[in-house]
Formats: C-alpha cells, sequence, structure tokens
C-alpha cells in the first residue's frame, strides 16, 4: 500500500515513518502542500495523509486542488483545529476524513486501512444505505426517508460509523476514540451527542433506528 505523507512537522514524520517501517505501508514523504500537490498529481497513491497547516499551499487548498483534478484518492487530514467550522471546510473541500494532534498513531493505521478498503474493489462507495437512511460520503448530506437531515461533523461521523457496521454494535469506546483519539472529554459528550443525533434522526419518524445496548455500546436496528 502506497501512501503520501504531507507534513511540515518533522518530529511528527519521524514518528509516523518509524512507525510504519515494517509494516505493508510504504511511504512518500513531502514537507510543503506544494510539493505534496506535485507528488500527488504525478503518482498514484492508495492514501494521502496530510497537515492542515502547510508552508506554501495549505492542506485545504491541496485538497481542493486535487479534486478538482478529478483524483479521488481518499486524504485524511492531521490538525490541531477541532472546530465543527473548520471540519466542515475540510469536508467541503473533499476531505475524507480528520484526527485530530495530537493522535494515536494505531488509530491513524486503522483509519488508513478503513479508508482504503472502502475505496477498493468495485470502487469508492460514496452512498452509505440502510432501510429508508442514505448517507453521501462525499457531500456530508443525510437523508432519512427522503427528507434531508443536517448533522455535525461529530453526529455525522458516529452515523457513518454505525452504518458501515451494521447490524453490528459499535462499542462507546471504539466511537469515543474515533471522536477524540486519546484527548477524551472529562464529561459525557458522546451522549449528548447520540441524544443530538436520535433528535434529527429518530424523533421526527415514526420508528427509531438508533438502539442503545446497555453498558456496551449502540447500532443501527436492521
Amino acid at each position: 500500500m502506497n501512501v503520501l505523507l504531507v507534513e511540515d512537522s518533522k518530529n511528527v514524520a519521524e514518528v509516523i515513518f518509524d512507525y510504519f517501517e515494517e509494516s505493508a505501508i510504504t511511504l512518500d514523504y513531502a514537507a510543503t502542500g506544494t510539493s505534496g500537490l506535485n507528488l500527488a498529481r504525478s503518482k498514484k497513491y492508495d492514501c494521502i495523509v496530510m497537515d492542515l497547516m502547510l508552508p506554501g499551499l495549505d492542506g485545504l487548498k491541496v485538497c481542493e486542488l486535487l479534486r478538482e483534478d478529478g483524483n479521488n484518492t481518499p486524504i485524511i487530514m492531521l490538525t490541531a483545529r477541532d472546530t465543527d467550522a473548520d471540519m466542515l471546510s475540510g469536508f467541503k473541500q473533499g476531505a475524507d476524513d480528520y484526527i485530530v494532534k495530537p493522535f494515536n498513531i494505531e488509530l491513524l493505521e486503522a483509519r488508513i486501512h478503513s479508508l482504503v478498503k472502502r475505496y477498493s474493489g468495485q470502487g469508492y462507495k460514496t452512498i452509505l444505505a440502510s432501510g429508508d437512511l442514505k448517507l453521501d460520503l462525499t457531500t456530508h448530506q443525510v437523508w432519512r426517508n427522503g427528507n434531508e437531515i443536517r448533522l455535525s461533523p461529530s453526529c455525522f461521523k458516529i452515523l457513518q460509523v454505525l452504518m458501515e457496521r451494521s447490524p453490528e454494535v459499535v462499542t462507546r469506546e471504539e466511537i469515543e476514540g474515533m471522536l477524540w483519539q486519546d484527548d477524551m472529554p472529562d464529561t459525557d459528550i458522546l451522549r449528548k451527542h447520540i441524544y443530538q443525533l436520535r433528535l434529527k434522526i429518530d424523533k421526527p419518524f415514526e420508528d427509531e433506528i438508533i438502539e442503545t445496548i446497555p453498558k456496551v455500546g449502540y447500532r443501527l436496528k436492521s
């Protein structure tokens, strides 16, 4: 698997290279947005891992230009910015996933494999569907029974993993790790996100599809 790492911090880059040295992942490296863009245009990669703040072109601009080229290589953004507005900007420019610094490198590896698997085979599956619920991974739109539903980035990611794993149970620990990596909040914010998700996905409709599995996690009813 060939992965392009675009990261201006040598320390971060060295940690990533050391971790993947004996893995099945081969890394190419660029320290600026401009050189990263040139590499991504000249060579086929299975995934791009890119910092948001880069010298020259920033990560958002590189992402935008690649998508304008028709390059659909999955892109994971590394960033210290974790606000909904920042994440939405990235998704609008075509980013597929966000990991907030500092991050667990094992989680980065899992995200890379997950995205590459989703893109492989017959091509990138942009629409997830479960019953009358649909989710577009490209535009970050959600519909239920034909009605469009607006979700925050965090709620969108929770719904995405529930749909990808349905009808399996997704544990609280898995969801919390996906959202916050090693920087877990002191309060039970996940419960609030699930509440907000249910307000949008379940409450306006006759059938509730988000199921709580006590002391374990959540799943979508099949």
